[in-house]
């Protein structure tokens, strides 16, 4: 029965001290999905298919999953080749971080009130686009924008293919290989945003495995993660148009990057996360004086 499967994957992920924040943030909540993966189930008929009684096969499936995660310590997102972000369904595997960036909540919104016109976005760029899930978002939030996404890991832009195909976008997303705005000659967007690798040195030597499993090309930030902040911000202003936002990811790193540049204005909205893990700039706040 299914709720006996849901207890016992929460018993064994619970007894091995996995590591959750892939998609899920409670063995309880991993196992769910686990389960639901392999029943094809969708999450919110989950408590209402307790009762249900596994198939051999699913059995098989489920048991092998759940003894896979314990052994291997890899993220859940890899075993069965799926993230969310949102509504949104993303095919992820080792070539990529599993997606789970604060971005999405605002591109919900449309980064409302920070865009007051959504329809006059015609150009976006998502550098670090890795599974490329934030440049299909800005797709779908704008719907009259062409989207570049670049990213200097050719096997990140494998997955991100794969992605636009599922998504039936790869005649509005263009994919550029390059380190940061390299190869995108001088192109002009009304919008860009980045969640670059913020992980500083020190705290990537103290990742779970979990986090371990994921390409540290898309994780480590530098000395003090704030690495490839720093070049965005000094390169950014070339890139955007007149009124053209910068959307930056750091995770929580607020307080270290506000003492570095104090006069840059930068706008902390609110995430589920708080109010330091993303900042918004427009291509006037970066002037030159400010970021020296």
């Amino acid at each position: 029965m299914l709720r006996y499967w849901l207890c016992y994957a929460e018993r064994r992920f619970r007894a091995a001290r996995l590591r959750f924040g892939h998609g899920t943030h409670s063995a309880r909540d991993e196992a769910a999905w686990l389960l639901t993966s392999v029943l094809r189930l969708p999450h919110d008929e989950l408590a209402r298919s307790l009762g249900y009684e596994l198939t051999a096969r699913e059995r098989r499936s489920a048991s092998r999953l759940i003894e896979e995660r314990v052994r291997t310590r890899s993220p859940l997102a890899y075993l069965i080749g799926e993230a969310w972000l949102g509504e949104h369904r993303f095919y992820v595997d080792e070539r990529v971080v599993v997606p789970r960036s604060f971005i999405a909540e605002l591109l919900r919104d449309r980064l409302a009130p920070w865009v007051s016109r959504p329809p006059e976005v015609r150009r976006a760029l998502d550098l670090c686009t890795g599974s490329g899930c934030l440049a299909i978002l800005l797709a779908l939030a704008f719907p009259r924008a062409i989207v570049d996404a670049a990213d200097i890991s050719r096997p990140a832009l494998s997955v991100a293919r794969r992605n636009l195909r599922a998504y039936r976008l790869g005649h509005r997303v263009n994919l550029v290989r390059g380190d940061l705005f390299a190869g995108l000659q001088q192109a002009r967007y009304d919008l860009i945003v980045a969640n670059p690798p913020y992980v500083g040195t020190a705290a990537m030597r103290r990742l779970p495995p979990e986090y371990r499993r994921e390409p540290r090309l898309a994780l480590d930030g530098g000395r003090d993660g704030l690495e490839f902040t720093r070049r965005i911000l000094l390169v950014a202003r070339d890139f955007l148009r007149p009124r053209g936002l910068l959307v930056v990811e750091i995770g929580h790193n607020r307080s270290r990057l506000e003492r570095e540049f104090p006069r840059l204005p930068f706008i902390w909205p609110e995430t589920s996360a708080g109010y330091d893990c993303v900042f918004l700039l427009s291509r006037e706040d970066l002037n030159r004086s400010a970021l020296q």
